[in-house]
């Protein structure tokens, strides 16, 4: 087996895939058809241009512009259904999607039916595919504290297959301080905690969402790579990075993928797991990612291997399904000739 296909033949587990980032073109169109929703977005090539962003701010406004053509709480179950049926075609076996329920609350749409309705494309895509999937609530932090508080009581009420909380949106102008409160009432209700942090802003937001929000996991985290004592403290709290290369590139958090700081994470012993968020909006899935750090940073199968199982480890899944995962990861692995990955 040359080196694509062995790479392309690895189980993989994605941890940080947004829903409404992974719509397929071809489904944006059929949306936008059904709902009557005016746009100038008529073709596939309209929809590849759109995708090209100038910097981090351009590709939210772009990201905000595709929320507002999502009307209608059923579309999340043909979107939902979509990318796990491209996750599994890359091996994957198991996705955490992350669902930004007040973007669509704020814009007239229900809650528990677009939870609902991702769960319904869950279900079926596991019948059809194998694949199984768990959701992560993104608080979105430019709504505010408040609004999260009010975002728990929906998941409170509703929490079918959430199973953390995260925060995204514009980092710089929103840091992670003022979500202690809104982190700990989520911890005493028993989800897990994730932000997005050091994606465009400095180290100090990836501080904040570690001693004061407590997180288990950091979205993104390229410049914690500037702070040397931060990714001691990451190491020594067994904090996980999902690492987007792709992503970071196309919005600029890195001008190309050799100044990735993912090696240097590893070599600090920092758990990276490699995840492709936003896929449709940046033209990548889970293989792409992998084969290009194989490409362009010279990753091996076996370090990619490494990679893959570190995401089973630190996914939050039950212990009997997490145990599932591994077994099977690790006879998989074995039977393709590569290094057997060691409990952490």
């Amino acid at each position: 087996m040359n080196t694509p296909n062995l790479i392309k033949a690895i189980p993989k587990l994605e941890q940080h895939v947004h829903l409404i980032g992974s719509t397929q073109p071809k489904t944006l169109l059929w949306i936008m058809q059904d709902s009557g929703a005016k746009s100038s977005l008529k073709t596939l090539e309209d929809i590849k241009k759109f995708y090209k962003y100038t910097d981090f701010n351009h590709f939210i406004r772009v990201y905000s512009s595709v929320n507002d053509l999502v009307t209608k709480e059923s579309y999340y179950e043909l979107i939902t259904y979509e990318l796990l049926q491209s996750e599994s075609a890359c091996n994957v076996q198991h996705v955490e999607a992350i669902f930004s329920a007040f973007d669509h609350v704020r814009r007239g749409m229900d809650y528990g039916k677009m939870l609902n309705a991702i769960n319904t494309g869950i279900f079926h895509a596991t019948r059809d595919f194998g694949i199984t999937c768990s959701i992560r609530v993104d608080l979105v932090r430019n709504y505010g504290p408040e609004i999260g508080n009010m975002v728990l009581d929906w998941i409170r009420e509703n929490g079918r297959n959430v199973v953390g909380i995260d925060i995204g949106g514009s980092e710089k102008e929103y840091p992670p301080e003022p979500y202690e409160q809104v982190y700990l009432r989520a911890k005493k209700m028993g989800l897990h905690l994730v932000a997005h942090a050091g994606e465009v802003a400095g180290p100090e937001s990836v501080r904040g969402a570690v001693e004061r929000l407590g997180v288990e996991r950091i979205g993104h985290g390229v410049t914690v790579a500037h702070d040397p004592e931060l990714m001691i403290l990451i190491k020594n709290k067994g904090i996980t990075i999902e690492a987007c290369p792709v992503s970071n590139l196309r919005t600029g958090a890195v001008k190309n993928l050799h100044e990735h700081p993912i090696r240097e994470f590893i070599r600090n012993g920092i758990n990276v797991t490699v995840n492709s968020d936003d896929p449709s909006m940046f033209g990548t899935d889970m293989n792409n990612e992998y084969l290009l750090l194989n490409k362009e940073l010279g990753f091996t199968p076996s370090e990619l291997a490494k990679i893959s199982f570190n995401a089973v480890n630190s996914a939050f899944l039950l212990e009997k399904r997490k145990q599932m995962l591994k077994e099977y990861f690790q006879t998989e692995l074995f039977k393709m000739g590569l290094d057997q990955p060691r409990e952490p």
